[in-house]
């Protein structure tokens, strides 16, 4: 009798307890010395909008099983790009039938958001969350996604992605290090890329700390996600998000694979409060944005997100096309 084929969990499964016994998995007190060298190549600031046309993207609610009518309701929302649809890791054939029906209707799949605390405090739910986003980022490798996603995590039991004073520390800089290189080293991914998201509590919080990251992680595999309202945590940041993003594009032009669109507003309090809003209702300089992005020399996607259903997409969506025609940012 001849073996049976091993799926793709399982090929994971033992990768992964390689990496563990190895200590690829443990937390290392002491800082890693970067072997790669990090180069700097910022995207022009002004003169043209860009070199090619954004791929815009955002979820499809009333969404068909069959994966040709899938990728054909993105394109009737104006969509080139998509959140990656429900598939498990084993079941190739669904994987190949959307890998194909997405590529004839050239509908990019952006990400595989796996969003989990990688730094849950019940060893057995890290565990857990890091073999889900191990197989989130096995299958963006293989169905042909952009990358898998999550944030770093974070120290608080109560909240997954909460905020907690060690949330900043070097001890959760290493742990978020070891955790991204296991999950890459398990899949050794051919395409798609491992991204934590910038948060305003937890590392990496900004372009510098993401940079510093990337040195330590030490991975090709490990690029960025930027979502730049994530980003905006005190007053500086929110009335001066233009130089954010700027500093953003300027230091990790070279590693944004994807991108996350929403707004920010102040509700004004005794304490300091933002909130997520809908496009072009808050105060996110997103005429920047679009030219930043749209100077990239890859065809990276931007995302809308965290929207309040249909109506509040279809408000976001018109929005970014109306004001990329009056800056001269083509969308595909």
């Amino acid at each position: 009798m001849g073996s049976k084929r091993k799926t793709r969990r399982q090929l994971l499964r033992q990768a992964f307890a390689a990496t563990a016994a190895m200590g690829g998995m443990g937390w290392s007190s002491e800082p890693r010395r970067p072997r790669r060298t990090v180069s700097f190549s910022a995207s022009p600031r002004d003169g043209a909008a860009g070199v090619g046309p954004i791929r815009l993207g955002g979820p499809v609610f009333s969404r068909p099983e069959d994966p040709e009518q899938l990728a054909r309701a993105h394109r009737r929302l104006g969509y080139r790009a998509a959140y990656c649809p429900p598939v498990d890791l084993d079941d190739t054939a669904r994987i190949r039938q959307i890998e194909r029906a997405f590529a004839k209707h050239d509908v990019v799949i952006a990400e595989v958001g796996r969003w989990c605390n990688l730094l849950d405090a019940d060893p057995q739910k890290r565990a857990a969350n890091l073999k889900r986003v191990t197989e989130g980022l096995a299958l963006a490798d293989a169905i042909g996604a952009r990358c898998c996603v999550d944030i770093a995590g974070s120290f608080n039991r109560d909240v997954w992605y909460g905020p907690h004073r060690k949330n900043l520390s070097r001890e959760f800089f290493e742990a978020a290090v070891e955790n991204a290189r296991a999950i890459i080293d398990a899949v050794k991914p051919k395409r798609a890329k491992f991204c934590y998201e910038m948060m305003g509590w937890a590392l990496p919080d900004s372009p510098d700390a993401y940079l510093e990251m990337i040195r330590a992680v030490d991975r090709e595999a490990f690029a960025v996600h930027l979502d730049p309202c994530n980003l905006v945590n005190c007053p500086s940041r929110f009335y001066q998000n233009t130089a954010l993003l700027d500093e953003c594009f300027d230091k990790l032009g070279p590693w944004i694979v994807s991108c996350h669109a929403k707004d920010v507003a102040w509700e004004v309090e005794m304490q300091i409060h933002f909130r997520e809003v809908t496009l072009g209702t808050g105060v996110l300089d997103y005429a920047t944005y679009l030219k930043r992005l749209a100077a990239l020399p890859r065809d990276v996607p931007l995302m809308i997100e965290h929207m309040k259903g249909p109506e509040e997409y279809d408000k976001s969506r018109q929005y970014l096309l109306e004001l990329g025609g009056k800056i001269g940012v083509a969308f595909q």
